[in-house]
């Protein structure tokens, strides 16, 4: 007889519950500077900044907005403007179609009234989640449309950038709106307006060479990439290695490219004092 009992296995009915405890999709989120996970709530109520190293997560346009103006204030305007496939580019009106489905957005920038510490403003944000925020001829014609209304209301313009670009899909048509906005600018500061131009993660291309660096303020956010060509076809170009943190808001800063860095958490407070010292 053996010296042990072999204890026999419990029957498991079909029936019982699974011990295994699920865990929610979408709890925890990856900072893509220090690769920390973190608790995706500590996340949304930091401003969408991660706690740990202050990277500033790339954010919608909606998500932006209540970050940036008075609660309540914002109302939008010019939202039925549409992108159009003027040149019968491949695949752009799939494109554009689940863009839209994505974002909710009919092209990758929001337009509207608004109030910043109590004072007026006419206001763009651009969405980079929307064809990565490229310039065609919608972008071009509502930061243009949205100039138009701030030297009609006597109100400054405040336009925050996330863009990789113009938008090829609409070849010379997006070149356009850079010398469409730039233009528009001019007639702003003929009016004796301010222009507070806020640059965020990324900024790059036709958009930067146009209308985002010509704010009579440039503010940027702490470690965003701005610049006209990216790191790598620089490098490509020249030859050469290029210093550490090139084209980030701080060496922008640094080189007098930009007037200041404001955190996100900070930007609302920011945007008030700049504002209150125009008004003055």
């Amino acid at each position: 007889m053996a010296w042990f009992r072999k204890e026999r296995p419990e029957k498991v009915s079909p029936d019982a519950p699974d011990k295994k405890v699920k865990v929610p999709e979408g709890l925890w989120i990856k900072c893509d500077n220090c690769k920390e996970i973190i608790y995706r709530k500590e996340v949304d109520k930091n401003y969408k900044v991660c706690p740990k190293c202050d990277y500033h997560f790339r954010i919608s346009a909606s998500e932006r907005l209540p970050y940036l103006v008075d609660e309540g204030s914002f109302l939008e305007v010019e939202d039925g403007l549409s992108p159009k496939d003027f040149l019968g580019f491949k695949d752009y009106k799939d494109k554009l179609k689940s863009n839209r489905k994505k974002t909710g957005l009919k092209d990758a920038i929001i337009s509207g009234n608004a109030r910043v510490g109590g004072m007026p403003v006419s206001i763009v944000v651009m969405d980079f989640n929307f064809m990565g925020g490229s310039m065609g001829s919608v972008v071009g014609e509502k930061i243009a449309r949205a100039v138009e209304r701030a030297i009609e209301k006597k109100t400054p313009f405040i336009a925050i950038s996330a863009s990789g670009g113009a938008r090829m899909q609409e070849g010379i048509l997006s070149l356009m709106q850079m010398a469409k906005t730039s233009a528009a600018i001019a007639r702003l500061g003929e009016a004796g307006l301010p222009f507070i131009a806020v640059l965020t993660d990324p900024t790059f291309g036709g958009v930067t060479a146009s209308w985002a660096m010509l704010g009579d303020i440039i503010i940027a956010e702490p470690k965003s990439l701005i610049g006209f060509a990216g790191p790598r076809v620089i490098e490509q170009t020249i030859k050469q290695q290029l210093p550490a943190g090139f084209q980030r808001s701080e060496f922008l800063l640094q080189h007098g490219m930009v007037d200041m860095i404001v955190p996100r958490k900070e930007m609302h407070a920011a945007l008030s004092r700049v504002l209150t010292f125009f008004a003055s």
